[in-house]
């Protein structure tokens, strides 16, 4: 015999009329009308091929056909809803596998060193981070969600907002003792600048500047171009060059004087760091309290850098 839904639900009238005693308080349950209770036992059956109940004026009992489908469908539908009370609890519980999407940048340089503090705070959290260039398909590759620095792309996808970030112009010391301190961007031209090429692109991210509402492009020197976050950033700290750096995440490199902010009268281009997830209906509680933590951890880079 074939599964529909219609069988599912004549058999859950089944089980609410063993439950109450009878058709009537079985359809006070189910918020149906006793007719309604009545025609579902039919129905179901007339699929069997067997009568379920012994009807009276008095009582209502299973038969022997009855009360033998009862025992066998009694633990399906417990299990059943099992099933459906550990779904509804990941709407108030952090636990379960949480498969996370993020770019390079802000993986090893923000979420990385905090990532143990995430993990004793839910320890029933399982959790996969995949670091890669760009988002893809997120639901189709089972991704929970995804927290990347750049605007979204235009999708179905719940994109929140969580911070925006201006780049800062840097140096190590080391490059700077030997090669001096540009003063205006115009300057960069006779410096050695790394490079960065675009993932979504392919080509070289350009650099240019604002102050006093004026925009002005810089032409730069380079004989290094890189295409992800980390090797620029290590290329920087060992005096490859000028970098240019999202703030988030280098607060700690500038604080201790690893890195050097140069051209401060000068700004830089913003990005925006959002958290993407599929569905804003009723996410899940291991989805919220991943966000939370990150907005956690950005305020503490905040505090760094005041």
């Amino acid at each position: 015999m074939s599964f529909d839904g219609r069988l599912l639900s004549n058999i859950s009238v089944l089980a609410a009329i063993v439950h109450s005693g009878s058709f009537a308080r079985a359809a006070e349950a189910l918020n149906l009308s006793p007719s309604g209770v009545s025609r579902a036992v039919t129905r179901l059956e007339g699929s069997i091929g067997v009568r379920l109940f012994d009807r009276t004026t008095r009582a209502v009992t299973l038969t022997d056909e009855g009360r033998r489908l009862y025992e066998e469908i009694s633990p399906l539908l417990a299990g059943i809803g099992d099933a459906v009370s550990l779904a509804s609890g990941a709407s108030t519980a952090v636990n379960g596998r949480l498969r996370v999407n993020v770019d390079t940048f802000f993986s090893r340089r923000i979420l990385a060193p905090h990532i143990n503090d995430f993990l004793q705070r839910y320890p029933d959290i399982s959790l996969e981070l995949v670091v890669r260039d760009q988002l893809g398909d997120m639901v189709s590759e089972g991704f929970d969600i995804a927290v990347r620095f750049g605007h979204p792309p235009s999708s179905s996808l719940v994109a929140r907002k969580l911070l925006e970030t201006r780049t800062a112009t840097v140096a190590s010391p080391e490059y700077l003792r030997l090669r001096g301190v540009p003063q205006s961007p115009d300057e960069l031209i006779h410096h050695a600048c790394i490079q960065v090429r675009s993932s979504m692109t392919g080509q070289p991210l350009e650099w240019e500047y604002s102050r006093n509402g004026e925009i002005v492009p810089a032409k730069i020197a380079s004989r290094l171009m890189v295409n992800e976050s980390g090797t620029l950033l290590g290329a920087c700290l060992a005096g490859a060059g000028i970098a240019r750096l999202k703030t988030s995440g280098i607060q700690d490199l500038l604080a201790d004087g690893r890195l050097v902010e140069l051209l401060t009268d000068w700004k830089g281009e913003s990005f925006p760091l959002y958290a993407l997830y599929p569905s804003r209906h009723l996410p899940a509680a291991k989805v919220r309290a991943f966000i939370d933590f990150v907005m956690h951890i950005l305020k503490i880079d905040e505090v760094l850098a005041t």
